[in-house]
């Protein structure tokens, strides 16, 4: 009686996480297929991995897409966002300065914020430097779902724009992703 009880007690949280993770995952399906409004008066740029001073994949997928909604947008500045890890030689956010600067982007449509760590502080930092209430939010398909939420909770009214994962990681970064939505979930941040 009691090992049937455990079973189904295990069961119960198993069909409940599926269920969890399969909402969870056509939510993030949802927000990457969304696309934005013109004329928004910043697009803020999630940075990710530099390799030196090279962009990595994600980086440089996250910058294109940002640059053919400025190109479009013509009052629209960027923020670009992310700070220095211990391996790279620029900050991410300095990467993307300069891929929109060598892109035609003139310096005044360019705002910087190179300090922070995380998606969280991507857009709490920018938030405080340039006091945004409505972005675009420039990121990977499978973190914009978390990435406007969290725009949300800080104030901004936001729209996602997705840069697409390249196909190689995109299963481990899409469970990654849910993983980490559930942390956000439980402790915040």
């Amino acid at each position: 009686m009691k090992i049937r009880m455990i079973i189904t007690a295990i069961s119960v949280l198993l069909l409940i996480a599926i269920v969890w993770a399969s909402y969870t995952f056509s939510q993030i399906k949802k927000t990457a297929r969304e696309e934005p409004p013109n004329d928004i008066p910043y697009i803020l740029i999630l940075g990710a991995k530099v390799n030196g001073e090279k962009m990595s994949k994600a980086l440089t997928e996250r910058a294109k897409v940002g640059l053919e909604y400025l190109r479009e947008n013509k009052n629209s500045k960027v923020i670009v966002t992310g700070g220095q890890g211990p391996d790279e030689k620029i900050t991410e956010a300095e990467a993307l300065r300069r891929y929109m600067l060598d892109n035609g982007i003139s310096e005044d449509r360019i705002l910087m914020e190179d300090k922070s760590v995380s998606t969280y502080e991507n857009i709490k930092f920018a938030k405080k430097l340039y006091s945004i209430d409505e972005a675009v939010i420039v990121s990977s398909d499978f973190h914009l779902y978390r990435a406007i939420q969290l725009a949300t909770e800080q104030g901004i009214k936001a729209y996602p724009l997705a840069a697409e994962t390249p196909k190689v990681v995109k299963v481990k970064l899409y469970a990654r992703e849910i993983l980490a939505i559930l942390k956000w979930k439980i402790i915040g941040d």
